[in-house]
Protein backbone atom coordinates (compact mmCIF):
# COMPACT_ATOMS: atom_id res chain seq x y z
CA UNK A 1 0.00 0.00 0.00
CA UNK A 2 1.25 3.10 -1.06
CA UNK A 3 1.84 5.71 1.96
CA UNK A 4 -0.28 9.15 1.60
CA UNK A 5 1.68 12.47 0.60
CA UNK A 6 2.49 14.32 3.98
CA UNK A 7 0.93 17.33 2.26
CA UNK A 8 -2.90 17.96 2.03
CA UNK A 9 -4.14 19.78 -1.17
CA UNK A 10 -5.87 22.69 -0.45
CA UNK A 11 -7.52 25.50 -2.02
CA UNK A 12 -5.18 28.03 -0.25
CA UNK A 13 -2.10 29.13 -2.24
CA UNK A 14 1.08 27.16 -1.99
CA UNK A 15 3.18 28.77 1.30
CA UNK A 16 5.98 28.36 -0.63
CA UNK A 17 4.91 30.65 -3.26
CA UNK A 18 2.69 33.31 -1.87
CA UNK A 19 0.76 35.67 -3.26
CA UNK A 20 1.65 39.82 -2.57
CA UNK A 21 -0.03 43.01 -3.35
CA UNK A 22 2.04 46.08 -3.34
CA UNK A 23 0.97 48.98 -1.78
CA UNK A 24 0.25 50.62 -4.91
CA UNK A 25 -2.10 47.52 -5.66
CA UNK A 26 -4.17 48.12 -2.43
CA UNK A 27 -4.63 51.95 -3.42
CA UNK A 28 -5.85 51.26 -6.96
CA UNK A 29 -8.30 48.49 -5.69
CA UNK A 30 -9.64 50.80 -2.95
CA UNK A 31 -9.82 53.72 -5.29
CA UNK A 32 -11.77 51.77 -7.56
CA UNK A 33 -14.45 50.32 -4.37
CA UNK A 34 -14.73 53.93 -4.16
CA UNK A 35 -15.19 55.17 -7.17
CA UNK A 36 -17.88 52.90 -8.16
CA UNK A 37 -19.53 53.57 -4.71
CA UNK A 38 -19.30 57.23 -5.27
CA UNK A 39 -20.94 56.49 -9.03
CA UNK A 40 -23.93 54.69 -7.17
CA UNK A 41 -24.86 57.84 -5.14
CA UNK A 42 -24.62 60.10 -8.13
CA UNK A 43 -26.48 57.87 -9.91
CA UNK A 44 -29.51 57.62 -7.11
CA UNK A 45 -29.24 61.30 -6.99
CA UNK A 46 -30.18 61.55 -10.41
CA UNK A 47 -32.66 59.26 -9.92
CA UNK A 48 -34.64 61.06 -7.14
CA UNK A 49 -34.92 64.35 -9.23
CA UNK A 50 -35.74 62.76 -12.51
CA UNK A 51 -38.30 61.96 -14.45
CA UNK A 52 -39.49 59.20 -14.64
CA UNK A 53 -41.32 58.73 -17.77
CA UNK A 54 -38.43 61.18 -19.68
CA UNK A 55 -35.44 59.58 -17.67
CA UNK A 56 -34.25 63.09 -17.51
CA UNK A 57 -33.93 65.48 -15.05
CA UNK A 58 -36.64 68.28 -16.48
CA UNK A 59 -37.13 72.01 -15.47
CA UNK A 60 -39.18 70.55 -12.42
CA UNK A 61 -36.40 68.57 -11.15
CA UNK A 62 -34.06 71.18 -11.52
CA UNK A 63 -35.84 73.45 -9.24
CA UNK A 64 -36.76 71.18 -7.19
CA UNK A 65 -33.25 70.24 -6.72
CA UNK A 66 -32.31 73.94 -6.63
CA UNK A 67 -34.79 74.54 -3.81
CA UNK A 68 -32.51 71.59 -1.88
CA UNK A 69 -29.72 73.29 -2.48
CA UNK A 70 -31.05 76.70 -1.31
CA UNK A 71 -30.12 78.36 -4.55
CA UNK A 72 -32.41 80.38 -6.52
CA UNK A 73 -32.78 78.24 -10.04
CA UNK A 74 -32.27 81.36 -11.79
CA UNK A 75 -28.78 82.14 -10.22
CA UNK A 76 -25.92 82.12 -12.72
CA UNK A 77 -23.98 79.18 -10.87
CA UNK A 78 -26.67 76.71 -12.35
CA UNK A 79 -25.90 77.57 -15.82
CA UNK A 80 -22.41 77.01 -15.01
CA UNK A 81 -23.37 73.50 -13.10
CA UNK A 82 -25.36 73.12 -17.19
CA UNK A 83 -21.16 74.25 -18.57
CA UNK A 84 -19.77 71.56 -16.69
CA UNK A 85 -21.91 68.61 -17.79
CA UNK A 86 -21.78 70.00 -20.99
CA UNK A 87 -25.46 69.66 -20.56
CA UNK A 88 -27.06 70.23 -24.65
CA UNK A 89 -30.75 71.24 -24.02
CA UNK A 90 -31.99 74.00 -21.87
CA UNK A 91 -33.67 73.07 -19.13
CA UNK A 92 -32.82 69.16 -18.89
CA UNK A 93 -29.98 67.32 -17.49
CA UNK A 94 -29.02 63.90 -19.04
CA UNK A 95 -27.85 60.87 -16.79
CA UNK A 96 -24.60 61.21 -18.65
CA UNK A 97 -24.49 65.16 -18.42
CA UNK A 98 -25.54 64.24 -14.56
CA UNK A 99 -22.41 61.87 -14.27
CA UNK A 100 -19.70 63.80 -16.11
CA UNK A 101 -20.71 67.31 -13.83
CA UNK A 102 -21.07 65.56 -10.30
CA UNK A 103 -17.66 63.33 -10.47
CA UNK A 104 -16.08 66.25 -12.11
CA UNK A 105 -17.26 68.58 -8.73
CA UNK A 106 -16.49 65.52 -6.60
CA UNK A 107 -20.76 65.56 -5.47
CA UNK A 108 -22.60 62.31 -4.73
CA UNK A 109 -25.02 64.44 -2.16
CA UNK A 110 -27.25 67.45 -2.40
CA UNK A 111 -25.01 68.77 0.11
CA UNK A 112 -21.39 68.21 -1.51
CA UNK A 113 -23.25 69.86 -4.77
CA UNK A 114 -23.92 73.08 -2.89
CA UNK A 115 -20.44 73.34 -1.21
CA UNK A 116 -19.17 72.65 -4.85
CA UNK A 117 -20.41 76.00 -6.02
CA UNK A 118 -18.64 79.16 -5.23
CA UNK A 119 -14.92 76.52 -6.56
CA UNK A 120 -17.09 75.82 -9.68
CA UNK A 121 -17.91 79.76 -10.14
CA UNK A 122 -14.35 80.71 -9.32
CA UNK A 123 -13.25 77.61 -12.03
CA UNK A 124 -15.58 79.38 -14.72
CA UNK A 125 -14.47 83.01 -13.61
CA UNK A 126 -10.85 82.06 -15.07
CA UNK A 127 -10.23 83.83 -17.99
CA UNK A 128 -9.07 80.93 -20.35
CA UNK A 129 -12.60 79.21 -19.35
CA UNK A 130 -15.40 82.24 -19.17
CA UNK A 131 -14.91 82.62 -22.76
CA UNK A 132 -15.49 78.93 -23.30
CA UNK A 133 -18.77 79.69 -21.07
CA UNK A 134 -19.94 82.74 -22.16
CA UNK A 135 -20.03 81.10 -25.77
CA UNK A 136 -22.07 78.16 -24.13
CA UNK A 137 -24.03 80.45 -22.30
CA UNK A 138 -25.76 81.61 -25.62
CA UNK A 139 -25.52 77.86 -27.26
CA UNK A 140 -27.74 76.68 -24.48
CA UNK A 141 -30.69 79.03 -25.09
CA UNK A 142 -31.04 77.75 -28.52
CA UNK A 143 -34.19 75.39 -27.76
CA UNK A 144 -35.06 74.73 -31.45
CA UNK A 145 -33.34 73.13 -34.19
CA UNK A 146 -31.62 74.88 -36.74
CA UNK A 147 -32.20 77.94 -34.60
CA UNK A 148 -29.23 80.15 -35.27
CA UNK A 149 -30.19 83.94 -32.96
CA UNK A 150 -31.88 84.77 -29.37
CA UNK A 151 -34.30 87.05 -29.07
CA UNK A 152 -33.86 90.41 -27.81
CA UNK A 153 -35.47 90.33 -24.68
CA UNK A 154 -34.19 86.63 -23.59
CA UNK A 155 -30.59 88.43 -24.48
CA UNK A 156 -31.12 90.96 -22.23
CA UNK A 157 -31.56 88.52 -19.50
CA UNK A 158 -29.09 86.20 -20.73
CA UNK A 159 -26.29 89.45 -20.62
CA UNK A 160 -27.15 90.41 -17.28
CA UNK A 161 -27.05 86.93 -16.04
CA UNK A 162 -24.23 85.80 -17.44
CA UNK A 163 -21.79 89.30 -17.99
CA UNK A 164 -23.43 91.26 -15.52
CA UNK A 165 -21.01 90.93 -13.04
CA UNK A 166 -17.90 91.93 -14.64
CA UNK A 167 -19.01 94.78 -16.86
CA UNK A 168 -22.12 96.52 -15.22
CA UNK A 169 -21.74 99.87 -17.13
CA UNK A 170 -21.51 98.24 -20.45
CA UNK A 171 -23.89 95.16 -20.22
CA UNK A 172 -26.45 98.04 -18.79
CA UNK A 173 -25.94 100.27 -21.32
CA UNK A 174 -26.21 98.00 -24.29
CA UNK A 175 -29.50 96.51 -22.72
CA UNK A 176 -30.74 100.06 -22.39
CA UNK A 177 -29.69 100.48 -26.22
CA UNK A 178 -31.10 96.86 -27.39
CA UNK A 179 -34.63 97.60 -25.77
CA UNK A 180 -34.99 101.33 -27.49
CA UNK A 181 -33.63 100.21 -30.74
CA UNK A 182 -35.70 98.99 -33.55
CA UNK A 183 -32.85 97.73 -36.05
CA UNK A 184 -32.91 94.46 -34.45
CA UNK A 185 -35.39 92.12 -33.58
CA UNK A 186 -32.46 88.73 -32.76
CA UNK A 187 -28.85 88.85 -31.79
CA UNK A 188 -26.68 86.12 -33.21
CA UNK A 189 -23.66 84.56 -32.36
CA UNK A 190 -21.18 86.78 -33.60
CA UNK A 191 -22.73 89.70 -32.21
CA UNK A 192 -23.10 87.77 -29.32
CA UNK A 193 -19.42 87.12 -29.04
CA UNK A 194 -18.36 90.81 -30.40
CA UNK A 195 -20.11 92.18 -27.12
CA UNK A 196 -17.55 90.23 -25.24
CA UNK A 197 -14.60 91.46 -27.11
CA UNK A 198 -15.90 94.82 -27.03
CA UNK A 199 -16.18 94.76 -23.36
CA UNK A 200 -12.28 93.75 -22.67
CA UNK A 201 -10.68 95.89 -25.38
CA UNK A 202 -12.25 98.64 -25.31
CA UNK A 203 -12.11 101.81 -23.15
CA UNK A 204 -15.88 102.67 -22.04
CA UNK A 205 -17.13 104.98 -21.89
CA UNK A 206 -14.75 107.41 -23.91
CA UNK A 207 -14.75 104.29 -26.84
CA UNK A 208 -11.03 106.22 -27.03
CA UNK A 209 -9.78 102.94 -28.92
CA UNK A 210 -13.11 101.60 -30.60
CA UNK A 211 -12.27 102.02 -34.47
CA UNK A 212 -15.26 100.99 -36.73
CA UNK A 213 -13.39 100.55 -39.62
CA UNK A 214 -11.82 96.98 -37.70
CA UNK A 215 -14.09 93.98 -38.01
CA UNK A 216 -16.82 94.86 -35.42
CA UNK A 217 -20.44 93.43 -36.14
CA UNK A 218 -22.60 96.38 -37.10
CA UNK A 219 -24.64 96.52 -33.91
CA UNK A 220 -21.83 97.71 -32.10
CA UNK A 221 -20.87 100.84 -34.35
CA UNK A 222 -24.57 101.45 -33.62
CA UNK A 223 -24.59 100.92 -30.13
CA UNK A 224 -20.93 103.64 -30.17
CA UNK A 225 -23.05 106.12 -32.25
CA UNK A 226 -26.29 105.90 -29.86
CA UNK A 227 -23.88 106.05 -27.13
CA UNK A 228 -22.02 108.96 -28.27
CA UNK A 229 -25.03 110.88 -29.10
CA UNK A 230 -26.81 110.43 -25.39
CA UNK A 231 -23.13 111.57 -24.07
CA UNK A 232 -23.54 115.03 -26.01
Amino acid sequence: MMRRSASKKSGQPNSTNPITYSPSDLFRTASSKASSKEMERIDYLFYFYANRSSGMIDPEGIETLCSDMEVDHTDVRILMLAWKMKAEKQGYFMLEEWQRGLKALRADTVSKLRKALPELEKEVRRPSNFVDFYSYSFRYCLTEDNQKSIDIGSICQLLDLVLGSQFRAQVDYFIEYLKNQSDYKVINMDQWMGFFRFCNEISFPDFSDYNPNLAWPLILDNFVEWMQAKQN
